[in-house]
């Protein structure tokens, strides 16, 4: 049996819903996994007329069993019972960020419970997230704290390169500041571990220096390479993982992109967000690795687009690859056998 995939909805006033329902709609994704959208099934309604998608929905609460096994024709949804569905398009609200919260939270309990292998999810909108009362980053920060995770990190997958980050939803100079010997080790051990899962044992991983030229034997910065980022490689190193480092931003990601690695450490967001998005931009997912509980979440690698929404003309391939790396991640024998 495939394994069930929660697909969470996001932000109902985004692209998330109508995403969502291409990703229903699509073969590919059924080739995958057995999906359980988790969300508000008014907006799933709405935005399956909004794509002209062809099921029909059976919507359940999400601490009850489902009603039946999902079905290219009948897409099961785990609804909260928020009555979000009629919110408008394109704008900021505190009820769709409440709802969003709401809906990562349901995923994350199906998680624990080991009824779902994994979870996928749509954007959620910072701004509106907050504006809901909740006062989070984004997804990965929830997602640490609802599991009690401490050390997390948010990995970007491509079909051409993968980066995972030292840090990410802060300010450059907090983002410095933050990096250190143990967080550098902890980062590339966690992406020794996820790629071994993932079916590469012996990865090729290289850091990313902080300042232009990895520094340049203390030319530029004040020595944070030193600092920071060489006692934890160093480490590593020591325990047999194949690491390389610190090496000049500007050239590494095109010798990741050649072949050279299998992952590369970026220090903080830009660093690694722009050239992912750069070359993969409909393509990227964003994963959380490293959360209790051997819970996998894989994510779109793009915002809630307000401007379009509702429009119906969103791309959702995004969807179906964070679905395709959440199968692949997700541990072995998770949710996949009868109806939870």
């Amino acid at each position: 049996m495939k394994p069930i995939i929660a697909i969470t909805m996001g932000d109902v006033a985004g692209i998330g819903p109508e995403i969502v329902a291409k990703t229903l709609a699509d073969p590919a994704t059924w080739q995958l996994c057995r999906p359980l959208v988790v969300g508000d099934a008014g907006a799933l309604e709405r935005a399956r007329q909004v794509v002209g998608a062809d099921f029909r929905i059976a919507a359940f609460k999400p601490d009850e069993p489902m009603p039946q096994e999902p079905t290219p024709n009948v897409a099961l949804c785990a609804d909260p019972g928020l009555a979000v569905g009629d919110l408008g398009y394109g704008a900021i609200s505190p009820a769709a960020g409440h709802a969003a919260f709401e809906f990562l939270k349901a995923a994350i309990e199906l998680a624990q419970a080991g009824r779902v292998a994994a979870i996928a999810t749509a954007p959620l909108n910072k701004e509106a997230l907050h504006a809901g009362g909740h006062m989070y980053p984004g997804h990965t920060e929830i997602l640490a704290e609802l599991t009690g995770t401490e050390s997390y990190s948010m990995m970007l997958a491509t079909p051409k390169m993968k980066v995972i980050h030292l840090t990410t939803h802060v300010g450059l100079i907090e983002a410095i500041r933050r990096i250190n010997p143990e967080r550098t080790y902890q980062v590339i051990r966690l992406a020794q571990d996820t790629l071994a899962a993932a079916g590469t044992p012996h990865p090729k991983i290289a850091v990313c220096g902080i300042n232009p030229h990895a520094g340049e034997n203390g030319l530029f910065g004040e020595g944070e390479e030193e600092e920071k980022l060489v006692p934890g490689i160093e480490r590593a190193q020591a325990e047999g993982i194949d690491v390389k480092g610190p090496l000049p931003a500007d050239t590494l990601f095109y010798r990741a992109m050649r072949g050279d690695f299998d992952v590369v450490v970026a220090c903080y967001h830009d660093q690694g967000h722009a050239p992912v998005k750069a070359v993969a931009f409909d393509e990227g997912v964003n994963i959380t690795v490293g959360l209790k509980g051997g819970i996998i979440r894989t994510s779109v690698d793009h915002g809630t687009a307000f401007d379009i929404a509702g429009k119906g003309i969103a791309r959702h391939e995004s969807l179906v690859a964070a679905i395709r790396y959440a199968v692949q991640l997700a541990p072995e024998g998770r949710a996949t056998g009868a109806a939870a």
